[in-house]
Parts: C-alpha cells; structure tokens; sequence
C-alpha cells in the first residue's frame, strides 16, 4: 500500500475523553474513529488488525474440530423468554419491537439462539458432540462505555457452543478448548494468563477466563509466586493461616462504652487491640431473581475486605446494594454496631471462613455506642442456628496460595476470552433434548466459549506501546515493515524506495510505503505512532547503497546494504512469528 493512497489519518492532540493507551493511541493513529458512546468506525488500518485477529481464531477453531456459522444479529425476544433472562440480563439487553409491533433483541450472546438452531435438528447422541462458533457483532447497553474497545457498547465477538450427551465429553471438550485459547492467545503474541473466574450472568460452572497482563486492566488477578495457580479477584482463594493469639485477654465477655466510634481502625485503637481482632460488618441489601429485597450482614476481620462477587454468590443473589441507614434501622439494627451476637433473629448473615473458631474478638453490641470485647466464635448459642461459614473476603497481596502455600501477588489484566461449562442451564429451559443409547430424551449438556475479537485490539495495545505510540506485535501489525523516502523529491531515494517496496511485496512481506511530500519528522512520528514493526529509511545514504534499518520494539538502529534488507526482514519475522507460536 502506498501511503499517499492510503485511508490513514493521524492526530496530534489527543482527545480529551481518551484515558487509557489504547484509547489514546488508536484514536490518534486513525484505527478507529468514533460516531457514538461506545460505537467505533473501524479504518482500514483497523480492519487489517481485526483480520489478523480473525484469521488466527478461525485457523484455531476449525483445526480443533468446530464448524463455523453466523446467528442472527436481531434475535426474537420469545426465546430470552424461555430461558428468563429477558428480565434478569437487566438494562444492558436493548429491547425493541418492528412494524409489527413484535419484540426483538440486539443480542450480547447468542446462548438461546444457538440452542434453537439445534434443537429438533440434532435428535440423536450420535450426532454428538457438535460444537458451533460465529464470529459476529454483539451490542450491550453499558452504562458507562469507556476506555474505547476495551468497553465499548458495540463490539465484535467470537462465541461457540458446543453440545454434549454426558459430563465427561463436556469436560474433554472443555479442556480442548483451554489448549485451544491457549494457542490462539500465544500466536499473536501476548502475554496472558489462564485464572479461575466467576460465570456471571450467563451461569454455568467450571469458568476459566484468559486476561492480558496490562497495567491498565480493568480486572485485578491473584497470580501465585510459585505455581501456576491463578485467579480473578471475584473469585480468588486463600490458604488460611493459623490464628494468631490475642495478646489482649479478657477474664469474661464484656460490654464496653464506645460513644460515636464506629469504623473499625477508630474502635481497635480505643479499645486497644490489633483490627485482626476485630469483627466487621458489612450491611448489603441484597436482590433476587424474583423481586425480593433482603437484608444481609456479611462479617468479617477487620483486616479483611468484603468481595462483593464472593458475597452475592454466598447467599444465591443476583445483585448487592449498600443498605442505607434508614433501611438498617428499620430491620432492628444499630448502623455502626453491628456484631454476630444477639442480632434480631429475621436478620440475614454470613460469616467469613476465616473467623472459625476466632477468639478475644471485638464486635458491635448491637446497642448503639457499645462493642463486645472477649467475644468468641465456637459458642453456636451466642450466634444462633442460622449461622454460616463462606469465603467471602477478598483476597490481599502477601496472602498464601491455596495451591501452594506461597505468598500471592496482585496483577492487573484485561478479559479477551472465557470459557464455561453450561451443563443444561439452557436446553432445559428451552425443552431441547436428543435421544441417548437408551432411546430416553435428555436435554443436551453445553459449554460456551467466548473471545472478544475487537476487544483483543486495545488489548494488544495496552501491553504493546511506549511514550511514541503502538508497538505492535508481527502477528497482528497491520503492515510488517514502513519503507520511508526520506525525501520524496530525490529522485534516487524514491527509485530505490519503489524498487525495495515491490522486492517486499513479491516476497509476502506487507508493506507499507510512505511516499507523502512529508517532512522527515512527520513520517517517523507517524511510523512510531502508528506502530509497525520495522522501518526501512531511504535517505541520503542510498547513493552508497545503504539504507536504515530500525526495530520499533527495541529501538534498534543499524545500516544495511539495501540488497540484505529482504533477507534480515525474513529472518527477524520469522524469529518473532516463531516466538508467537511457543
């Protein structure tokens, strides 16, 4: 492509609603422009980077046995209907009726359509497994779109379904497909880390998510120092240390005054122990499926923090809200001194595993301007007979691996695939079932497995950039090597630029020649904005027949004779390309 035809548009301002690298860098680099909060145009430049992305998923996908198809974009509503989660997907479901006054969805995924495409279809388990996957648009009303294709509202998915007659094929499939993203990540390039993760809104179990290790990533990993184990912090574990001894010993159970002091550091220090010592709680309202709205204290050690995915799960919510003041209250309890003993008996309450057989604890007396101080936890009379343990404390930097013992450390990462194990949560629902060796209908057993194909744009971005601009990967660079003619008015420089870009071209090497009446400068502000790998300058040198050559990832610079640029461009792709491959 010779940049003077080119469709590319660089800008020098970043704009302002542009926080993230990725963001910033795309939108100054003209991949993307937008038309709407969360909804991109994609350039060419972009187009060529999603193909990459695109040609590697598909390659992967086939040679693992799927079959491609494409669903419906706009899907009937009757079929969320089935399943139920036309109310419970909430406001991010965009619900819309045609002339004839029926109602559709835009659909975020496609886990009823696929099973309506089979069912009646596939009748028999010898025709199973089968495994579906398109790669399609998806639309989710966010509320808060940001950091551009990282969380847009429009975006570009790849999703698959795969079909089982038992558990056991379920999980063969389920590990072929790990394997799967794990090959698929690794070819383009990036830096990536398998971690246990929470199902979320389309359920299931078994959940495995793929995060690109970026500083900027939404998600916060729990990654072991030691051994593979890695999770989500929604639903990372810890190995429990034994408890330490309270220092601070009390003859009997004991009210103490506590006027006005009510977060836990003030309440220690008044008191005078360590906040390992103490009893947090945390008030939520939490919201069912079916409307209801209930009151629920989650305690904890006062060094702990609730996580709230943790929690919601712990007690079968769909949502947790904070419980405000006049809400508590009105349930019969004291806002600041709330304590697991002697709460009114309707009062909802989960205790963290790690206050098991906890001793010398202070708590709330749920009495205003009192705490408990010597209170014990092996006592079930003083706490009640609906007590119960869950791990719901969020995971800190330092805490042991449940896998190993060794210290854990806290990363940043951005969700680009997921994969689940969906059982029969959906065939169920929609009465899909085939016939097994017995002749008895079954409902189908499931796995789903997605990956965000524009999302995995920013991503590779966020990991791959400098203070310049975009250093992208070879797999995914839109162009390979930038041929730039220093001076487009030299004749020399410009016959010898068009004699390497078309050796480049006849070699398969994507090229990119930049023949614009540009200043020096702006072509390698572009060149490193825009960031392809390599840079070919044909400048002042080439009546020596030496040409620049430059690394964008390293910096490298170093003078080539222009007949060995072919061959060193062939070899450091083919290195990098190799690398990519593991």
């Amino acid at each position: 492509m010779r940049w003077s035809r080119a469709f590319i548009f660089t800008l020098k301002e970043t704009p302002k609603d542009a926080v993230t690298a990725s963001h910033k860098y795309l939108l100054r680099g003209g991949y993307i422009k937008q038309v709407g909060a969360g909804i991109y145009y994609l350039t060419p430049l972009g187009k060529r980077v999603l193909d990459k992305i695109q040609k590697i998923i598909r390659e992967e996908m086939d040679r693992a046995g799927a079959q491609e198809v494409l669903l419906p974009y706009v899907v009937p509503y009757e079929l969320w209907e089935e399943t139920g989660r036309g109310k419970k997907y909430g406001k991010e479901l965009l619900r819309f009726k045609d002339r004839k006054d029926k109602p559709f969805v835009l659909s975020p995924t496609n886990e009823e359509a696929v099973v309506d495409l089979v069912r009646g279809v596939v009748k028999s388990y010898k025709q199973l497994p089968l495994h579906l996957y398109q790669i399609n648009l998806k639309f989710r009303d966010e509320a808060r779109p940001r950091f551009g294709l990282l969380r847009g509202r429009e975006f570009i998915m790849k999703d698959g379904y795969s079909f089982h007659k038992d558990y056991s094929d379920l999980e063969r499939e389920f590990q072929l497909m790990e394997k799967t993203y794990r090959q698929i990540f690794t070819r383009m390039g990036l830096e990536f880390r398998v971690v246990q993760a929470d199902s979320g809104a389309i359920g299931g179990t078994g959940s495995r998510e793929f995060m690109v290790l970026a500083e900027n990533g939404e998600d916060t990993l729990a990654i072991c120092t030691n051994c593979d184990y890695a999770a989500n912090l929604e639903v990372a574990t810890r190995q429990h240390k034994p408890p330490r001894e309270n220092p601070v010993k009390t003859e009997e159970i004991e009210e103490v005054y506590t006027p006005g002091v009510t977060k836990i550091d003030e309440v220690a220090q008044f008191i005078g122990v360590d906040p390992y010592f103490t009893i947090k709680a945390v008030a939520k309202k939490a919201i069912y499926e079916d409307g209801r709205e209930v009151i629920v204290i989650f305690f904890l050690r006062g060094t702990d923090e609730l996580e709230e995915t943790k929690g919601k799960n712990s007690i079968g919510a769909l949502e947790l809200v904070d419980a405000t003041p006049e809400e508590l209250e009105k349930a019969g309890l004291v806002p600041g001194f709330i304590g697991p003993f002697g709460l009114p008996s309707s009062i909802r309450y989960v205790l963290d595993d790690d206050l098991r057989g906890a001793t010398e604890m202070v708590a709330g007396a749920n009495k205003k301007d009192y705490h408990i101080k010597g209170a014990g936890l092996l006592d079930a009379n003083l706490l009640g007979n609906l007590t119960f343990y869950r791990d719901i404390a969020q995971v800190k930097e330092g805490d042991l691996c449940p896998k190993c013992g060794a210290p854990l450390k806290l990363t940043k990462g951005i969700e680009v695939g997921h994969i689940f194990k969906l059982g029969t949560a959906y065939s169920e629902k929609m009465n899909a079932t085939f016939l097994d060796e017995d002749g008895k209908a079954k409902p189908f057993i499931m796995g789903c497995y997605g990956i965000g194909v524009s999302r995995l744009i920013g991503a590779s971005v966020e990991q791959n950039h400098d203070e310049r601009g975009i250093v992208w990967t070879p797999q995914l660079a839109p162009y390979l090597v930038d041929i730039l003619i220093s001076d487009i008015k030299k004749p020399l420089q410009r016959e010898r630029g068009e004699e390497l870009y078309h050796q480049l071209q006849t070699a398969g090497i994507e090229t990119i020649l930049d023949d614009r009446k540009e200043r020096f400068g702006v072509k390698i502000t572009d060149f490193e904005l825009l960031g392809f790998p390599f840079c070919v300058i044909v400048g002042r040198d080439i009546d020596k027949g030496v040409v620049e050559f430059r690394d964008r990832r390293t910096g490298e610079k170093l003078k080539l004779p222009i007949e060995k640029v072919v061959e060193e461009l062939k070899e450091r792709l083919e290195s990098g390309i190799e690398k990519g491959r593991g």
